[in-house]
């Protein structure tokens, strides 16, 4: 039976699409849309199941949301609907639409980047807009007086474009943690008493954070909030680090488990500082992240992290072979992981993210990248790097040393390593966030120069190469790319060509460039669960 909520929880379709559990093609909604077939987004985008239009699993921070709502509403007010069945929930007794995004507006930095600086619309955006225009033709059809309230990561999208956020007649946008006031927050709007951007103040501690009651998408579970390394240009990092009780991210495993879920992704800003107590060096606390895995790996094989750094890998390597061995990784079997390289420069790295290296100097960045990416990859991880174009600061001479970075990476571990020598580059455009919320966007097409042109093409240029040799080993899992394997070989090339000619019409040849004077340096000795200092090297 359809429950009419008076309080209705979704999200933009490409926050409850699948891609065909195809890995990394989450970021589809990141993808310029009126530059594509539209029969690519027609065929990738498959949707999460609903049971009578109640979203089966759920984006966590929806989820999140939920939990925190259900401590002071009743189950029956409260519900979490798919967006392509939201009609079916949304009548005189509903008081709130939330909606939670992570792009809406497509500002976000990979987006930023895939569509010229925003110039072209990116896939989320274009989902937004029509959930948004579905929820608003409902409320005038029917004469409802719901209150329209945004939430999210990329809620601050809509607070720096209050024009757009007009035109689609938004009436409320919450930018921050909520759990420790969403009461009172949904109250005030339900009485008309809020503000039409709401800041909310301070962060909740960990006993305010709660439990979710219903399965998260593709497993995902937080593990820590917040992060400690304080990066200049990163929201999350800015916030103090919290947590989470190994017992409540078991509990929420454990939800997901039971609803068939066989994987458990373990969210934080840096997996290795889970439960740090070093918070002047930032040496992880190994037995802590060891613990961690272990639980998970009594529920299931599949256990990932999001993101961490290359840093917290190299200073305790014997962590990253015991996690190894927990989840029973090998050359069938890879462990991926987000880390964020963001330049190769010394002199950036320590004037905007000074404590991003730490155990180690500013000087060493480099060798910590390769010494780092050495230590996943001999442990059977998969390190996604991500740079970033336009940084405050930037120069060529930074971004020459990134590409020469890239060039010695790929070098040195495939002597080292042969076919298990693996990793991705994906240049971002900057954005402004954090404290650099005054500067300015990045846009590719007007600010590009000629060593972030060097930076951009041997970044893809190894992408070329890690597809050729690495989407085999993913397609054995995804039977449906097996068709796509020659399209994918063909468009790698046919990128390169594109990034070729682009530059050439700005004046950019594309020149060899010599590897960085560095070396893989890590010890079979050394690798153990005690802290490696760096002058040990």
């Amino acid at each position: 039976m359809i429950t009419i909520a008076k309080i209705v929880l979704t999200t933009d379709e490409t926050l409850t699409s699948t891609y065909r559990n195809v890995p990394l093609l989450d970021f589809l909604g990141c993808a310029p849309y009126d530059k594509l077939p539209k029969w690519v987004f027609r065929l990738l985008d498959t949707q999460i199941p609903d049971d009578n239009g109640v979203l089966t699993q759920a984006p966590y921070g929806l989820r999140k949301v939920e939990a925190a709502l259900l401590r002071c509403f009743p189950r029956n007010e409260v519900v979490v609907a798919h967006p392509r069945k939201i009609e079916m929930f949304l009548d005189k007794d509903t008081e709130i639409v939330g909606l939670y995004e992570m792009d809406p507006l497509g500002l976000g930095p990979v987006s930023m980047m895939f569509t010229n600086g925003g110039q072209w619309r990116n896939y989320t955006s274009v989902k937004f807009r029509e959930l948004i225009g579905k929820i608003n033709e409902i409320r005038e059809k029917k004469k409802l007086d719901f209150k329209i309230v945004v939430g999210g990561p990329g809620a601050w999208q809509l607070e720096m474009r209050r024009e757009e956020r007009e035109k689609l007649k938004i009436d409320h946008v919450v930018i921050g943690e909520v759990e420790h006031v969403i009461c009172d927050l949904v109250n005030k709007i339900m009485e008309g008493e809020a503000e039409d951007t709401i800041f909310v103040k301070g962060w909740p501690k960990v006993e305010e954070i709660p439990t979710i009651v219903a399965p998260s998408y593709k497993g995902l579970v937080e593990v820590m909030r917040g992060c400690g390394r304080g990066c200049r240009f990163c929201e999350p990092n800015l916030r103090v680090a919290r947590f989470i009780p190994i017992e409540n991210i078991e509990k929420e495993i454990q939800i997901n488990i039971n609803a068939g879920i066989d994987h458990a992704w373990l969210h934080s800003e840096d997996i290795f500082l889970y439960k740090v107590e070093d918070r002047k060096n930032f040496y992880p606390n190994a037995d802590a992240v060891i613990e961690l895995f272990e639980m998970a790996r009594k529920y299931t094989k599949n256990v990932n992290p999001t993101h961490g750094t290359a840093s917290g890998a190299l200073a305790v390597p014997g962590m990253i072979e015991e996690i190894s061995r927990i989840v029973e990784a090998s050359d069938t079997h890879w462990i991926g992981i987000q880390v964020g390289m963001e330049t190769a420069d010394p002199e950036i790295i320590g004037k905007l993210m000074n404590n991003k290296m730490k155990p180690f100097s500013p000087e060493e960045w480099p060798w910590v990248l390769l010494n780092a990416t050495y230590v996943f990859n001999k442990n059977y991880w998969f390190p996604a790097y991500t740079t970033i174009l336009g940084l405050p600061g930037d120069n060529d001479d930074a971004e020459i040393m990134t590409a020469r970075l890239i060039i010695t990476m790929e070098k040195e571990l495939e002597e080292k390593l042969g076919n298990r020598a693996h990793f991705t580059v994906t240049p971002l455009a900057f954005v402004p966030m954090g404290v650099l919320k005054g500067e300015e966007f990045y846009r590719v097409e007007d600010m590009i120069t000629y060593g972030q042109f060097l930076h951009l093409y041997y970044a893809w240029k190894h992408m070329a190469r890690e597809i050729v040799k690495g989407l085999p080993k993913v397609m054995k899992g995804s039977p449906f790319l097996i068709p796509f394997y020659p399209l994918a070989r063909l468009g790698v090339r046919v990128v390169l060509r594109q990034i070729e000619k682009w530059g050439k019409k700005r004046g950019f040849e594309v020149k060899k460039l010599e590897p960085l004077d560095i070396r893989i340096e890590v010890e079979e000795h050394k690798w153990t669960t005690r802290p490696i200092l760096a002058e040990a090297y």
